[in-house]
């Protein structure tokens, strides 16, 4: 999407940044990827205000258009993409931010359409955004009679997701997981061991004023908020990495001990396969394999961070028959690619990219990469699959269909916490754990 961006004084940094990456997003990056990109460039106050504008406008996304055209007496689609997210901008501050003045709310909007070489817009921003800072009381979804469709504009969720759910889980837990989704994800980090002494690194961050709680759900892993400097500073030396406690739970359910060979399929960006090498006090190998190239060096650089020697990286595609030697593993991850649909709270632009044939086409994948890791575990050996989707066909049917498929593999309950489910396998909630959604399932080998 090619926006002229001309200079201008009358528009803060925050709004510029937040209205910036979200052009981009919707050209089809990723959120996280930019607010990370643009840290730098702005003051910790902007920071903090773009992160909440960015995030918010997208996991609101639905409910903001629809309240755009109860003002506006037109389908959102038929406005130019640009003039679509300065109104969601703007309602969204309207709506979620008490501390900003309406006015001023009005007339940077009215100043970014005017950015955006759009000026035939402004009165339409303006009027729309005069109107609904004198009606704040207006519900988008009053009125809706279908209680599922209602469901998805209440929490800005797509109505096949609303619908998908509701028939897996209940309406009561769709609209739990739904509401969950729009909330912030706390900050979850483990320390490097390779590095730093977990004692003591957790000293020197509540003697800076972070405030820190264990984890529930992993062991050595942290809660933190109140981070400042020190914090960032430990993150960028390789002393500490972040990493949500789930994510730690399936390394740790993987069970790596001294000397292991371990395969991680599907490595790449590195924060399972470091964890698994860390945990292994940098003895035996680890194989950290993926499709691309590219995505390897995330893992070879975050190694080198953390000073691990035992990890080696491997281009290899696991939907294809592995090159490697069969009964050979001691512990094998596939933490399979999938539709992600348990991380929204994180990245909150996935429900509105992914499809009902997308979670399909996973599916046989997942099923294919399953397959051809079971043929390098070794007899007595573990092979764990996990995904960050809340998708049954992405779960609980990939590893049924395995079973009935491989009779020399058996499920392995392994307790964690309350994650533990009547089948043996681990999911976490983000309405039960306040994690990111994962399914993790253990087989163990026979013979």
């Amino acid at each position: 999407m090619a926006i002229d961006l001309a200079r201008t004084n009358t528009i803060s940094p925050a709004r510029l940044a937040a209205f910036e990456i979200l052009l981009r997003v919707a050209d089809g990056a990723y959120a996280s990827i930019l607010l990370a990109q643009k840290e730098p460039e702005l003051e910790p106050r902007d920071r903090a205000l773009c992160h909440e504008l960015v995030m918010g406008v997208l996991r609101w996304q639905l409910w903001l258009d629809r309240l755009a055209e109860y003002f506006t007496k037109r389908p959102t689609s038929d406005l130019d993409v640009a003039i679509r997210l300065i109104l969601r901008l703007g309602l969204y501050q309207l709506r979620f931010l008490s501390r900003v003045p309406a006015s001023a709310i009005v007339n940077e909007s009215v100043n970014l359409v005017h950015r955006a070489r759009l000026r035939s817009a402004g009165a339409l921003v303006n009027a729309v955004l005069r109107r609904a800072a004198r009606e704040l009381d207006v519900d988008p979804a009053q009125g809706i009679a279908d209680p599922l469709e209602r469901l998805a504009v209440t929490t800005s969720h797509p109505a096949w997701l609303i619908e998908r759910w509701t028939r897996a889980f209940g309406i009561e837990e769709t609209g739990a997981f739904a509401r969950a989704n729009n909330q912030p994800a706390p900050t979850a980090f483990r320390v490097v061991t390779q590095r730093a002494s977990e004692n003591e690194v957790i000293t020197q961050l509540r003697a800076s004023g972070a405030v820190l709680e264990p984890s529930r759900m992993a062991s050595h892993a942290w809660r933190i908020s109140q981070n400042g400097r020190l914090f960032s500073e430990l993150v960028a030396g390789g002393e500490i990495y972040v990493q949500d406690e789930a994510s730690q739970m399936v390394a740790q359910i993987l069970g790596a001990g001294i000397g292991d060979r371990v395969l991680d399929l599907c490595a790449a960006p590195g924060s399972k396969t470091t964890q698994i090498a860390d945990e292994m006090s940098g003895s035996g190998i680890v194989v950290a394999s993926d499709v691309h190239a590219h995505r390897l060096r995330n893992v070879r650089d975050t190694a080198k961070s953390h000073t691990l020697s035992n990890i080696h990286c491997l281009v290899l595609n696991g939907l294809e028959p592995l090159p490697l030697r069969q009964n050979f593993f001691d512990r094998v991850l596939v933490d399979a690619p999938c539709s992600g649909t348990g991380t929204f709270r994180r990245n909150p632009e996935i429900r509105w990219r992914i499809s009902a044939d997308d979670i399909d086409d996973l599916s046989s994948r997942q099923r294919q990469l399953l397959r051809n890791a079971a043929r390098v575990v070794k007899p007595r050996g573990r092979l764990v699959y996990s995904t960050c989707s809340v998708e049954p066909e992405e779960n609980e049917a990939v590893v049924q269909t395995f079973l009935e498929n491989n009779i020399n593999f058996s499920l392995v309950a392994v307790p964690f916490g309350n994650a533990l489910t009547s089948a043996g396998t681990s999911r976490t909630w983000p309405q039960h754990h306040d994690t990111d959604g994962f399914f993790v399932a253990s087989l163990q080998r026979e013979n």
